[in-house]
C-alpha cells in the first residue's frame, strides 16, 4: 500500500471502523442514560402488574409526580454526561488494539532520506508491514459494564421486574393510567373499555383466563376462582353486576367502581353493562372432599413395628393425612389385669406418609410405625384414617378394628413382665396385683431366671413398686413401666456371655414362636438368631478343642456324631418346613436339634497335657464360681426376707429362708472370708494385665460384701441387696478377666498346638467312629464321608423314625426289642 494513498487504507478498515464507532455510541448512551431507562422499566413493570388499580388517586398522582421529577433528573444527568463519539476517536480505539499502531504508521510521512534509494526502500518495507497489520483490523467491542456506576444492580432488578410483568401481567393495564386522567375518556375510544380475569386457585393447576379473549358465554370454573375486572372510561359509563360471590351487602357504589375483585363461590352470572359490555354464565365446579381407605391387613415387622397400607385420592391432590388410633374397649377380653376400668388415654394420632414426587390425586402408601411401648400395643384398637386437601376439606375412612401389633416376647419371663407392664399402664389400681404376680414369678428363680442382671434389676423394680403401690403417681408408674420394658428386652434378647446359654435361649424363642404361630418376618429373624448362636457355640467348641488337645467333643447318643455343616443343613430344613407351613414336622425337627445340642459336651482329659499351674488355675476358677453361686443364694434368701416383710436382726442364727439379718450377716462374713483366702492363693494371670484387672475386681467384690454384711447387721435389707448385686457383678467381671488370663496361659504352654484337633469321636482310642467313618477335621463333629447329602438326609431320617414308631406299635414283637425301640424314640 502506498503511503500517498490514504483512501485505500480507509476503505480497507471501513467496516471495523464503523462497528467500533457504533459500539462507542452504545457505550456512551448506556453509561449516560442507564438511570432513565432503569426507571422506565420499573414503572412499566409496576403498571403492568396493576399497582395503579390498588391505590387511591391522591397517592397515585403523588407517585406519578415523583416519578416525573426523577425522570427529569435522570434525563438531565444523561444529557450532561453524554458526549457523542467522533470518527477519529473510533479510529484511535481501533488502531490501539493492533500491534504497533499500524494505522497511525500508514498516515505518517518520511521526514528524512526521501531521496536516498536505500532509505526509501526501508521505509516502503515498513509501510508494507504496517499495511498487512492494518488489514487484520477487527471491530472493538464496546464496554457496557455499569457495575462501578450501579453497585446495587438496580438495572437488573428493573429488567427482571419488566420480564416478569410481560409473562404474568398485562401491558393493557398501562392504559388504565390514562383513563384516570381528567377528560381522558375520549382518548380510549379506540381501545378496550374493560378487562377481566378469572384466576382459579393455585392448587388446581388451571391457567388464568383473560376474559377479553374468551368468546364463549358459558364458562365452568372451580369454586374459589378469583374474579378481577377493570373498567376504563367515565365512572358511570360501565357498570358490573354479579351473582357468583354470594355477597348481599355490597357498597352502593361498588357497581360503578373502576376495579372489582371478588371470589366465585356459587354458579351464577357476571354482567358488564354499557358500551361494549359482556355477560357470562359461570358454572362453579365444587372441590370434592378427599377419599381414603385402608388397604390389606395390618402386618407386624420382626422388630415389632406395624405396617398398614392405605389408598388416598382427591380431584386435585391430597396434601396431608392422619390416622387416629383409639382403644376399642368392647373388643377387649376384660380378664385378669384388664378387669378394672382403664384410665382415660387420648387416641394416638400419626401422620401418614405422602408421596415425595409424582401426582397426589391418587396414590397408595404404607404406614410403618412402632407403638410397641404404647399402652395400646397388642390390644384391640380402632384405626380411623383421614385425609385433607389443599382447600382444607377432610375425608375419613370407615373405622378399622384391628389388634395393634407390637413387639412379641417369646421368653415366658419376658412375656410375664410385659403383661404386668400392660396392667400398670391400664390403670394404677393394678399396682398391688402386679407386685403380687411379680413376687410369685420370682419366688423360686432357679432354672427359670437365667439372666442375673435382669433378676437383680427386677428385684429393685419390685421393691419400688411395693413401696409406691398405695399412692402410685403417673410419673413413677411410667418409670416402672420403662424399667420393666428394658428388663423384658434383657431377658428376651439377653447379654449372656455363654454361647450355650444364647443357643438355648434362641431355641426356646424359636420353639415358642412355632407353637404360637409367629409371622414369617418373626420366624426369619428368630432363625437368624438361631444360626448366629449356633455358629458362636461351634466356634467356642473349636476354641475349647485348641485349648484342650486331650479333650473330646461327644454326644451321649451311643456314639452318633454330627458335623457343623450337617447342623446347618438341619436349620435349613427347619426353616423350609416352617415356610411351607408344616409346623408339626418343624416342631419334631426342632426337638431333635434341641436334644442334639443338649447332649453335646466337651470331655476334659484327666490331667493329661495340663501343667500344675493350669490345674491350680482351673481349681481357682471353680472355687470362684462356687463363691458366686453361694453369693447368689444368699442374695435370694435376703430378698425372700424382704418380700415376707421380716425385720432384720430377728431370729439370729436361723438357717434357710426367714433366718433374719444376723444369720444372713454371718453367711455373708463367711463368703467374704472365703473370697479373701482365694485372693491369697494362686490365681491365673499372675503379673499380667488381665490378672491384675481380675484381682481389682475381687477387691471390689470384697468391699461390697463387707458393706452388705454391715447392712444386714443393721437390718437394712434393701441396702444389703444393692451391695450384694455389686459384689456379684464384680465377681463375674473378675472371673471373666481370670478366664481370659487362663486361656492365654494355656495357649502359651501348648506352644504349637494345631488348629482343628479331632473331636466328636465316640472312642478316643479309635480312629473311626462306630459307623466306620473317619473323624471330622477343622472343628467339625464327625465326617460327611459315606453319608447321604442334601434333602435325602432328612427324608431318610424321617423314614427311619416312622419305621421305628411302626415297629414299636407291633404287639407281636419281643418286649426286649420294643423296649430298645422305645429308647431310640426317646433319644429323638
Amino acid at each position: 500500500m502506498a503511503v500517498s494513498d490514504p483512501n485505500d487504507l480507509m476503505k480497507s478498515i471501513a467496516a471495523p471502523l464503523r462497528l467500533t464507532h457504533m459500539g462507542m455510541w452504545a457505550e456512551r448512551l448506556t453509561r449516560a442514560f442507564w438511570p432513565l431507562w432503569t426507571l422506565a422499566l420499573a414503572v412499566l413493570a409496576a403498571l403492568a402488574f396493576g399497582v395503579q388499580d390498588h391505590v387511591s388517586f391522591d397517592i397515585l398522582w403523588g407517585v406519578a409526580a415523583a416519578i416525573a421529577v426523577a425522570a427529569l433528573v435522570a434525563l438531565a444527568y444523561g444529557l450532561r454526561a453524554f458526549r457523542a463519539p467522533k470518527r477519529a476517536e473510533a479510529l484511535v480505539r481501533l488502531d490501539s488494539r493492533l500491534p504497533g499502531n499500524p494505522i497511525a504508521a500508514l498516515t505518517d510521512v518520511q521526514a528524512i532520506g526521501a531521496g536516498d534509494p536505500a532509505s526509501l526502500a526501508v521505509w516502503r518495507a515498513h509501510q508494507a508491514r504496517m499495511a498487512a497489520r492494518a488489514a487484520q483490523a477487527r471491530a472493538v467491542e464496546p464496554d457496557l459494564r455499569l457495575s462501578s456506576r450501579d453497585p446495587f444492580a438496580l438495572r437488573y432488578v428493573a429488567l427482571t421486574a419488566f420480564v416478569m410483568a410481560l409473562m404474568f401481567g398485562s401491558l393493557w393495564r398501562v392504559t388504565s393510567v390514562a383513563a384516570l386522567a381528567p377528560g381522558a375518556a375520549g382518548s380510549l375510544a379506540a381501545g378496550p373499555t374493560w378487562e377481566g380475569w378469572a384466576q382459579p386457585p393455585a392448587y388446581t393447576g388451571k391457567p388464568t383466563l383473560y376474559l377479553n379473549d374468551v368468546t364463549a358465554e358459558s364458562l365452568e370454573v372451580p369454586v374459589g376462582t378469583r374474579m378481577q375486572f377493570r373498567l376504563y372510561g367515565e365512572v358511570s359509563a360501565l357498570t358490573l353486576t354479579e351473582t357468583v360471590s354470594g355477597a348481599t351487602d355490597a357498597p352502593a357504589d361498588a357497581v360503578q367502581s373502576v376495579a372489582r375483585d371478588f371470589v366465585l363461590n356459587t354458579s351464577g352470572s357476571v354482567t358488564i353493562d354499557g358500551p361494549g359490555g359482556r355477560a357470562w354464565a359461570f358454572t362453579a365446579t365444587p372441590d370434592q372432599a378427599p377419599a381414603i381407605t385402608p388397604e390389606g391387613e395390618i402386618g407386624r415387622e420382626a422388630d415389632g413395628r406395624f405396617r398398614q397400607g392405605f389408598a388416598a385420592s382427591d380431584d386435585y391432590g391430597v396434601v396431608a393425612g392422619q390416622v387416629s388410633i383409639a382403644l376399642n374397649l368392647p373388643g377387649i377380653d376384660r380378664r385378669f389385669g384388664l378387669t378394672a376400668q382403664p384410665e382415660p388415654r387420648e387416641p394416638v394420632v400419626l401422620d401418614l406418609p405422602m408421596p415425595v414426587t409424582g401426582n397426589r390425586a391418587a396414590f397408595s402408601e404404607i404406614l410403618i410405625d412402632d407403638l410397641s411401648q404404647h399402652p395400646f400395643a397388642n390390644l384391640p384398637v380402632t384405626m380411623t384414617f383421614s385425609a385433607t386437601d389443599a382447600a382444607g376439606q377432610s375425608g375419613a375412612a370407615a373405622p378399622l378394628n384391628v389388634i395393634l401389633p407390637g413387639k412379641r416376647f417369646f421368653d415366658p419371663l419376658a412375656a410375664a413382665l410385659i403383661e404386668m407392664r400392660r396392667d400398670l399402664l391400664w390403670t394404677r389400681d393394678n399396682a398391688a396385683r402386679s407386685a403380687q404376680v411379680l413376687k410369685a414369678v420370682t419366688h423360686k428363680p432357679e432354672e427359670f431366671i437365667r439372666n442375673q442382671r435382669a433378676y437383680l434389676r427386677l428385684r429393685v423394680v419390685m421393691r419400688q413398686l411395693d413401696a409406691e403401690k398405695a399412692s402410685l403417681s403417673p410419673d413413677i408408674r411410667d418409670e416402672i413401666a420403662e424399667e420393666l420394658w428394658q428388663i423384658a428386652l434383657l431377658v428376651e434378647e439377653g447379654d449372656l456371655a455363654s454361647a450355650m446359654e444364647r443357643l438355648r435361649r434362641a431355641q426356646d424363642r424359636l420353639d415358642e414362636a412355632i407353637r404360637n404361630g409367629a409371622s414369617p418376618e418373626e420366624i426369619d429373624q428368630l432363625m437368624q438368631e438361631m444360626r448366629q448362636a449356633l455358629a458362636d457355640y461351634m466356634q467356642q467348641l473349636a476354641e475349647e478343642a485348641q485349648r484342650n488337645p486331650e479333650g473330646q467333643l461327644s454326644q451321649n447318643m451311643e456314639g452318633m456324631t454330627m458335623s457343623g455343616d450337617q447342623l446347618q443343613q438341619m436349620l435349613d430344613e427347619l426353616q423350609k418346613l416352617m415356610e411351607e407351613g408344616r409346623m408339626a414336622e418343624a416342631q419334631e425337627l426342632m426337638e431333635m436339634l434341641r436334644q442334639l445340642m443338649e447332649n453335646m459336651q466337651v470331655a476334659q482329659g484327666e490331667g493329661q497335657g495340663q501343667g500344675q499351674g493350669q490345674g491350680q488355675g482351673n481349681q481357682a476358677m471353680r472355687d470362684l464360681g462356687q463363691t458366686l453361686r453361694d453369693q447368689q443364694g444368699l442374695s435370694d434368701d435376703a430378698f425372700r426376707d424382704l418380700q415376707d416383710g421380716q425385720p432384720g436382726g430377728q431370729q439370729p442364727g436361723q438357717e434357710g429362708e426367714g433366718q433374719g439379718g444376723e444369720g444372713l450377716a454371718q453367711r455373708q462374713q463367711e463368703l467374704r472370708d472365703r473370697l479373701g483366702q482365694l485372693g491369697r492363693g494362686q490365681l491365673p494371670g499372675e503379673g499380667s494385665e488381665r490378672g491384675e484387672a481380675g484381682r481389682q475386681q475381687m477387691d471390689r467384690a470384697g468391699r461390697a460384701m463387707r458393706e452388705a454384711e454391715d447392712a444386714l447387721r443393721g437390718g437394712d435389707l434393701p441396702g444389703a441387696l444393692d451391695r450384694q448385686a455389686e459384689a456379684m457383678e464384680a465377681l463375674r467381671e473378675g472371673m471373666r478377666n481370670f478366664g481370659e488370663a487362663l486361656t492365654e496361659e494355656q495357649r502359651q504352654q501348648q506352644n504349637g498346638a494345631t488348629e482343628g484337633e479331632a473331636f466328636g469321636r465316640a472312642d478316643p482310642n479309635s480312629q473311626r467312629d462306630p459307623l466306620g467313618r473317619e473323624p471330622g477335621d477343622s472343628a467339625r463333629i464327625g465326617s460327611d464321608r459315606n453319608m447321604l447329602q442334601g434333602e435325602d438326609v432328612y427324608r431318610r431320617a424321617q423314614d427311619l423314625l416312622d419305621e421305628i414308631r411302626r415297629r414299636t406299635g407291633e404287639q407281636l414283637r419281643p418286649e426286649a426289642e420294643r423296649e430298645y425301640l422305645r429308647r431310640l424314640l426317646d433319644m429323638f
